[in-house]
């Protein structure tokens, strides 16, 4: 089956903002000294545009349950990671973006390799995003199915 993502349009103003954000979460989000769940993980950004994002985590004694498989937890983390710095790179300058609520569906367990994960932007309003994010496992099967919906807020401080 097929993936269905839809096009959300965004302003000229917010594209100009939008691809110095863009620069700036690549370089600092892949840095080996960087803390926190997503460096514990060993998350990785592959790629960001507007209203898309993608990246992976390996599949690892990091990641796993006592199983031997991906932990869901570890692929939720992935999604809101991923939705979160996708929200934040379109937020309007003085806001940030924060997880309100995500849902997730574990369709296949992986047992090893990596999961490549991508978050497509379905809804940009004012004050929520709401992202379709798929994990998909080395041979490129779905292995996971999220929905992940931010709210944008008032840059705290």
């Amino acid at each position: 089956m097929g993936s269905v993502f839809f096009v959300v349009p965004i302003t000229t103003a917010a594209m100009e903002h939008t691809a110095e954000r863009i620069a700036e979460w690549m370089q600092r989000y892949n840095q080996d000294d960087r803390q926190g769940l997503s460096s514990r993980l060993g998350m990785r950004l592959i790629k960001i545009e507007e209203g898309y994002v993608e990246g992976s985590m390996p599949v690892d004694e990091r990641t796993k349950q006592p199983f031997g498989i991906l932990h869901g937890g570890a692929s939720v983390a992935l999604a809101e990671t991923l939705g979160s710095i996708g929200s934040n790179v379109l937020a309007p300058e003085g806001y940030v973006a924060v997880g309100l609520e995500i849902n997730a569906n574990h369709v296949r367990s992986v047992h090893q390799g990596n999961i490549l994960c991508k978050a497509q932007l379905v809804h940009h309003g004012k004050q929520t995003h709401v992202w379709d994010i798929r994990l998909f496992d080395d041979k490129g099967q779905m292995n996971c199915i999220c929905r992940f919906t931010a709210a944008i807020i008032p840059k705290p401080g």
